[in-house]
């Protein structure tokens, strides 16, 4: 029997990879590497430092999910640990990285989606584009979405 993560409510924060490697590794190790057979070799590499990293956290303070945005406006790495899966807690990482790349003032984010996770990200208004591909054994398409300019008068987080 598997234990239900209670991530009602759950939060996120976005951070640097000093402050998220320690976190969001178990999640993406669990997810990429037991789950999905990736070798541990190519789920690690050195973009990590790079990148502004999502953790989402359980009512509990536990990681239950994460993702990370590249400088160049790609959005990888999104896991979700088993137990908290159909929360929306993937749907609030993503969430959380786009408003990043929107803060950041990038015109578009894009991204490599497993073929079984396409109408997810659909979901939240990316479109595919080109063909299927291999990547780490497991099918992928790429996937866009523009984002709107952002105004002189937004902030961070204002909708």
């Amino acid at each position: 029997m598997s234990e239900q993560a209670d991530v009602e409510p759950f939060c996120i924060e976005v951070a640097d990879w000093a402050v998220a490697e320690a976190l969001v590794m178990p999640v993406r190790e669990a997810v990429f590497v037991c789950e999905q057979g990736v070798p541990p070799e190519i789920e690690r590499d050195g973009m990590d430092a790079l990148s502004r990293h999502a953790i989402a956290r359980d009512a509990h303070g536990r990681v239950v999910g994460t993702g990370r945005l590249l400088l160049d406006g790609h959005i990888g790495r999104m896991a979700v640990s088993a137990p908290a899966r159909g929360a929306g807690v993937g749907g609030a990482v993503l969430g959380a990285l786009v408003e990043e790349a929107r803060r950041r003032r990038m015109c578009e984010v894009v991204l490599n989606a497993q073929v079984h996770a396409l109408d997810f990200y659909s979901r939240h208004g990316f479109e595919a584009f080109g063909e299927v591909f291999m990547e780490a054994g497991i099918e992928h398409r790429a996937m866009r979405r523009v984002l709107p300019a952002v105004q002189s008068g937004d902030r961070a987080g204002k909708r």
